[in-house]
Formats: C-alpha cells, sequence, structure tokens
C-alpha cells in the first residue's frame, strides 16, 4: 500500500454498457505528486498492490474474508497476543526508575504481559520539544542503561518494550544541531513545526545508515522484546534536498529500515503507531506485528473506531487499551467496566498508571485480564459480527468461532435514547440447528444501579435457546445507561 491512494470508479451512468462495453469499472493506484517518481530509460516501476473483496453477506461477510485471507499470511502472528500495559498515560516524560518499578509490580499482579517504556527514555527528552533524533538512552535519567528496569520486569514474568519516534526530530537535539541539512525539507527551507517536531529524509543514505546504527545498538543493548513505532505529524511539505516530492521514497526507505532492524533482531515484534491510526494499510503490516488504531482510549470513540477499523483488520492486530478514569484526550469519564469491555475485542492492554487504582479495582483487573487470556483463542481466530438494532444508540457485536461453537458479543449503549427500554437483541452468525446456551458476564457488564433485569437474568443469567432463535428473537436485555454494555458469552450445548 502506498503512502497515498487513488481508486478510479466508472459506472454505468458515465460508462454505459453495451456488447462491447464492461458494465463498470474499477481500479486503484499510488497518488504521486508530479515528478515524484522519474523513470529513465530501462527503469520500471512497480505499482501497489490494490485488493479487492466482494460479499454477498454484507459488510461482515467482506469483513470476515479480509480476515481469512490476513490470517493466512505467513507473517501473520501466532503466538497469543499478550496484555500490554504501556506506560504513557501513567508517567509521560516522569521517567522515575522506583515508580516504574512499582507500576510493573502493579501490573504483573493484575496479569499483564507485556510492559512498555514510551516516550522520555532517551537523552534530553524532559518534553516534547527536545531529544527526538538523539537514540541514546538518557544518562541522567538511566545512568545504567534500561537494565534495571527491563530486568526487574522480566522478574516479574512480563516482557519488556520500548517506543521509538525515528522518522522524527527535534530542531532542539544534538543531531539537527550537527546535521540541518538531514531534514526532509526543501533547500532553504523550515517546514511548519508539528508537537514542536520535523521529519528527517531517510532517503539520505547518511540519514539511513545514522538510525539504523543507532536504534540497532539500542537494541542490542537494551534487548526489548517490543518495539512501538511512531509517526506522530502529518509528511507536509515532504520535499527532498532536489526539491522534489519525496513521500513515496520516504516511505520506501520507511520500509525498508524497519525490515533491516527486523532482519537482525528476529525476535522483536513491532508496532505501527501514528499518531494512532495515520499509518495503518496492508502494506505496513506486512512489516509490523499489529498496529495502534488511535491515540484516544476513550472508550465511546474506541467502539467507533474499532467498529470500522476491524471492517478491514482482524481483532488480533488491533491494540486496545483500557485508560485512565477521565480520557486524557476527550476529559469524558467512564467506567473501568466500560473501559475493560471495549478493550477486550481487540489486542487488550493497559494505559495508566496503575498503582493509583485502589485494591479492589486490581483486583478487577485481574478477573479481567484472566478472561481475556480464556477468550483470546475466540476472539482472534473467529468471524466478527454486528448486528442491526431498531434503536440506533445500540451496538451489537461479537466474534463467533469458526466451527460456531462458541461465541461472545458485546451490547452497549452509545448515547441517550428516547425508547424507554432496549428491547431484544439478536445475536447472529450461529448455527441455526444448534442449540446454544447464553451467559449473562455480569463480572463485566456495566448496570446502573436499581436497573429491572429480565427474568433470565435476574434467575440466574443462563437460558439455552437455538442458534436460529437466537438470530431471529434474540435474548431480553435490561435498559442500558448510555456509555455502558454487557458481555454474553454463547457455548454450544
Amino acid at each position: 500500500m502506498s503512502p497515498g491512494a487513488v481508486i478510479t470508479c466508472i459506472w454505468p451512468s458515465v460508462y454505459p454498457s453495451g456488447p462491447d462495453r464492461p458494465r463498470g469499472v474499477l481500479g486503484g493506484g499510488e497518488l504521486l505528486a508530479p515528478g515524484e517518481v522519474v523513470l529513465q530509460s530501462g527503469d520500471t516501476y512497480t505499482t501497489p498492490w490494490v485488493h479487492f473483496v466482494y460479499s454477498a453477506a454484507g459488510l461482515d461477510g467482506s469483513a470476515q474474508s479480509l480476515h481469512r485471507w490476513m490470517r493466512s499470511r505467513p507473517a501473520h502472528p501466532t503466538s497469543p497476543r499478550p496484555v500490554v500495559l504501556n506506560v504513557w498515560e501513567g508517567v509521560y516524560f516522569d521517567h522515575d526508575l522506583t515508580r516504574l518499578r512499582g507500576i510493573a509490580d502493579v501490573a504483573a499482579h493484575v496479569g499483564v504481559e507485556r510492559f512498555v517504556l514510551d516516550d522520555g527514555w532517551f537523552r534530553h527528552r524532559r518534553d516534547d520539544r527536545a531529544g527526538l533524533g538523539d537514540w541514546q538512552v538518557d544518562e541522567g535519567v538511566w545512568p545504567d542503561g534500561l537494565a534495571p528496569l527491563f530486568d526487574h520486569v522480566r522478574a516479574l514474568g512480563m516482557s519488556p518494550g520500548l517506543w521509538f519516534e525515528p522518522e522524527m526530530v527535534n530542531l532542539d537535539s544534538d543531531i539537527a544541531r550537527a546535521h540541518p541539512d538531514w531534514l526532509l525539507a526543501a533547500p532553504g527551507r523550515i517546514p511548519l513545526e508539528w508537537r514542536h517536531q520535523l521529519v528527517l529524509d531517510l532517503t539520505r543514505p547518511e540519514v539511513f545508515e545514522y538510525l539504523l546504527s543507532a536504534i540497532d545498538t539500542v537494541l542490542t543493548n537494551e534487548q526489548p522484546d517490543y518495539v512501538k513505532w511512531d509517526h506522530n505529524r502529518d509528511l507536509m511539505l515532504a520535499v527532498d534536498s532536489d526539491g522534489r516530492a519525496a513521500v513515496h521514497a520516504q516511505t520506501s526507505a520507511f520500509y525498508r529500515l524497519l525490515d533491516a532492524l527486523r532482519s537482525r533482531h528476529t525476535r522483536i515484534e513491532f508496532e505501527s503507531c501514528a499518531s494512532g491510526g495515520a499509518r495503518i494499510d496492508l502494506e505496513v503490516l506486512e512489516h509490523t506485528d499489529r498496529v495502534w488504531a488511535s491515540d484516544t482510549n476513550d472508550p465511546l470513540e474506541r467502539q467507533r473506531l474499532q467498529r470500522w477499523t476491524t471492517q478491514l483488520l482482524p481483532p488480533e492486530l488491533i491494540g486496545s487499551h483500557v485508560g485512565p478514569q477521565i480520557a486524557h484526550t476527550s476529559g469524558r469519564w467512564s467506567t473501568l467496566q466500560f473501559r475493560c469491555l471495549t478493550s477486550l475485542f481487540g489486542h487488550a492492554g493497559l494505559e495508566m498508571d496503575v498503582t493509583e487504582l485502589a485494591a479492589e479495582d486490581h483486583e478487577y483487573l485481574r478477573s479481567w485480564t484472566s478472561l481475556y487470556k480464556e477468550l483470546r483463542g475466540l476472539l482472534h481466530t473467529g468471524n466478527v459480527v454486528r448486528a442491526d438494532h431498531p434503536d440506533p444508540s445500540v451496538w451489537v457485536h461479537g466474534v463467533v468461532a469458526a466451527d460456531c461453537s462458541e461465541a461472545a458479543y458485546a451490547v452497549v449503549r452509545m448515547d441517550t435514547s428516547p425508547e424507554d427500554r432496549t428491547d431484544r437483541v439478536r445475536l447472529p452468525g450461529l448455527d441455526p440447528i444448534v442449540r446454544y446456551r447464553v451467559e449473562f458476564v455480569r463480572e463485566l457488564s456495566d448496570l446502573g444501579n436499581g436497573i429491572a433485569l429480565p427474568p433470565w437474568i435476574a434467575d440466574g443469567g443462563v437460558v439455552e435457546l437455538s442458534g436460529s432463535m437466537l438470530a431471529r428473537a434474540g435474548v431480553a436485555l435490561p435498559v442500558l445507561f448510555p456509555q455502558t454494555g454487557v458481555l454474553l458469552r454463547v457455548q454450544a450445548v
């Protein structure tokens, strides 16, 4: 997939059908700027692959076809997707070994399997105005390197991860002061900054070799098992030293850099992150093991993001974390139950300082990570399904095992509704002739006080119905407040 794409459609209204004419034309290709690719005599240019999918079973059918194809790729991750804790929204740039060890202790207790140290570990990086490009461990903060933290993380049974943003640079950095000509910019011109940062020109061999050597040294010395590769600004005014548009060449160089590092560090998994979902495509997934869908951990926004990201990508490729009670990107408050329910249907994790939580919240997270580990074999191999509901504020989505032997569904109320009841909720994707046991998972269901429960939930939360009954009539659920949801587990009897 290219950094820019164009899709061309010609339909019968402008391209009439006839005996010698097709009924329509659908094409795709790379969106290149004028002069961006120049072919000399004998040169060749290979276009990006364009993938099309057709389904007679609607959006779910097309999503399932794409997911099956993506899971068949040799590079698709097959090991269980570990529970991640990323410290970014917990500590930001405040890298204190004692505090981080304390977070790791609690993380291990609640069931975390991967501990990721985010932005702030490298030289001069005490805020987002300086240091990008100086990829050496900050001796003032980490006098003994990252080993004191990473060894502690490993001793707790977790694997360590590390954040990089290799293509970016702050003007307030040793590398920018030493090499001002390394910017991706027209000669004699400095582009506008975003988040106080500019872009390094990876098409220059000396820039490529510097980044390869610097990052390789850190990975060799510090031995992380995971790299979060970020890209926190658009390629605005992306012009090389010759004054030509350079997005194509910059993107190709990014792939080469990733591949060179992966060939040297074959055990490391890589995540593609670009302010969240700014760099998610099929080509980047040929070089990475998961993507970060968005920098917002607001669960309400995440419901929308994940609903449509899973139209293209299977859930196990999409990082989805439980953030703080008040979302740092939106200021919206949400319950721990709703945040956990939302995160469950992806590659789940946490993004907070877990030491700030009460003991009962630690035990809740412990039960949630246990449930995720129990369900991820289903969630990361099954068919994604979604059901239409008469009330547009009610969203229903789930995953059904390929053999229809089990399923998990989330039912979420997104907004205030004029209806005074949630109504029956249909559960699609099951075998119509098989009888199923439906369980209301109370621990992960977010109900307000005093909500009246349907008899089957009040009497124990278990009911048995056929797949056809569940698909056509569904099950009754209680009225849900906005920004709450429930979890249903389904097992063939």
